[in-house]
């Protein structure tokens, strides 16, 4: 038992709730932002090294044993979430310092990134399904104003759309709730694993799981993607860039957590509907990524993608897959941070965003240029950089799974990837320079750093992915033997 396990939930809140009051000091606002945010980067490197010295972390809020209490869990894979989630919040939060603006700095922008980001970092810590609920209000209460924050036309027209849509996934993530408490009498997810072990997934508990399942997919995006374009593409950079890496991984954090944990009993209904959903997930993103000509809509388009292709690894329920949905979710959180702030940058210096309207930036940014091609190489996974192995391993679970159609669908939409960011890289920085440094709209001053640390982490985990790849065994290990998760959370062995 660590208290060290709620850390990643109060540093963010607590410093949210002080840089409210602290609204006309800007530099102090950064300041403090900066410093929250290494603050989780420290903790969260010693909550990896505890989980692999001592095991799973629990803590049980109140002192009343699990399942009767508040359970915080955190497991390897967990725990390698909120690590890369405080890197990328570093970086996009640096980005944000020059270029989110001064009126919205003014606005509370720094409070609900950091009220954010606890809501993302108890999503992954709870080891409970209704405060999993909880964790995501708070996640989405802050995306709503920072999606609209500024008040263009084309945030505010996005923001309805994804306000909407997420209300009513919340309305029918209570609905769930409250029928699996109706049936199991506890909603701990250590518990829920035990419960419906006992009794067996069928009938209406495999309803429930399908309706669970339409809840996550419509946060992470998986085939009811259509609130997502207009709404990671029409935010301020830095605020598309934490959409595009955190919010859609929550979404598909959930499906994994319940559909190993809890509801893993019947493969061959519930992770064979994921499979399909995550391949037409794959093939609607792929086609509207080569589709359109606008910068914002490819990397949106990738995202769902993204989504997809993540996926594919938990349908195959195999250890492969899951490793491989491990490896490809530490490079998608980075490499998307970093594609969306290139993009950004992008359309900050030419102040337009479609692509026959762009040449030769190259020549005026050659390093922007050659990180937004290490960046497309990664996302479409080509070796040696960070995308490669984890597609690798996917695509040999869903092989092992004799998901042979899934595995072939992620290789095929991977050169649909490749195509999109090539379209963009060829038209944007090769060619006939059409504007001088005076013409540019911005500046690239300030911008470079953030995503030079995404870039080199993209690379560095490509070429020495060995060095992780004793935690992600922990974490697989745990995903594949709910037992671990359950014996350290109630303190018995469910097989015994």
């Amino acid at each position: 038992m660590s208290n060290l396990v709620i850390l990643p939930v109060i540093i963010p809140v607590i410093t949210g709730l002080l840089l409210v009051i602290l609204r006309k000091y800007i530099r102090l606002q950064r300041f403090l932002s900066i410093f929250s945010i290494v603050g989780l980067i420290v903790v969260s490197l010693y909550l990896v090294n505890e989980i692999k010295t001592k095991g799973i972390q629990t803590l049980q809020l109140g002192g009343w044993e699990a399942p009767f209490g508040v359970s915080m869990v955190l497991d390897m894979f967990s725990a390698l979430l909120l690590l890369i989630t405080s890197i990328v919040a570093f970086c996009c939060v640096l980005y944000a310092f020059h270029s989110i603006g001064r009126e919205r700095e003014f606005f509370y922008f720094y409070p609900l990134f950091l009220f954010l980001i606890a809501g993302v970092n108890g999503s992954f810590i709870t080891g409970d399904i209704f405060n999993l609920f909880v964790c995501f209000e708070v996640m989405l209460v802050s995306s709503y104003v920072l999606i609209s924050i500024g008040g263009m036309k084309r945030q505010l027209k996005a923001s309805i759309k994804y306000i909407l849509v997420n209300i009513l996934s919340s309305f029918l993530f209570l609905i769930a709730i409250a029928y699996l408490y109706a049936i199991y009498g506890t909603l701990n997810f250590a518990h829920l694993s035990v419960r419906v072990a006992e009794t067996g997934q069928e009938g209406l508990v495999t309803t429930v799981a399908i309706l669970f399942l339409i809840v996550f997919s419509l946060k992470a995006g998986l085939f009811l993607f259509f609130w997502l374009p207009s709404s990671y593409s029409a935010p301020p950079t830095a605020i598309s860039a934490i959409f595009a890496s955190l919010l859609t991984k929550v979404g598909i954090y959930a499906i994994v957590r319940i559909f190993t944990l809890v509801f893993y009993h019947q493969p061959e209904t519930t992770h064979l509907l994921i499979g399909i959903l995550a391949a037409v997930t794959m093939l609607l993103g792929a086609i509207g990524a080569v589709a359109y000509g606008d910068v914002r809509r490819i990397l949106a388009y990738n995202v769902i993608v993204g989504v997809g292709f993540l996926l594919a690894g938990v349908a195959s329920f195999t250890t492969q897959g899951l490793t491989g949905t491990l490896y490809y979710f530490i490079h998608d959180m980075i490499g998307k941070a970093l594609i969306f702030l290139l993009g950004g940058t992008i359309i900050h210096l030419t102040g337009i965003s479609k692509l026959k309207e762009m040449s030769g930036l190259i020549r005026l940014h050659p390093t922007l240029g050659w990180m937004f091609f290490i960046a497309a190489l990664a996302l479409s996974g080509i070796p040696p950089l960070s995308g490669f192995l984890g597609k690798i391993f996917i695509t040999e679970g869903t092989f092992h799974a004799s998901y042979y159609w899934l595995g072939g669908i992620g290789l095929l939409t991977s050169l649909f990837v490749l195509y999109s960011l090539m379209k963009i890289f060829m038209n944007v920085f090769w060619g006939y320079t059409e504007i001088t440094i005076e013409e540019e709209k911005g500046t690239t001053k300030g911008l470079l750093l953030p995503m030079g640390i995404l870039t080199a982490l993209t690379i560095l985990l490509g070429l020495g992915a060995e060095g992780i790849h004793e935690y992600v065994d922990l974490a697989v290990d745990v995903l594949m033997n709910p037992s671990l998760y359950v014996e350290a959370v109630l303190g018995v062995d469910p097989k015994a």
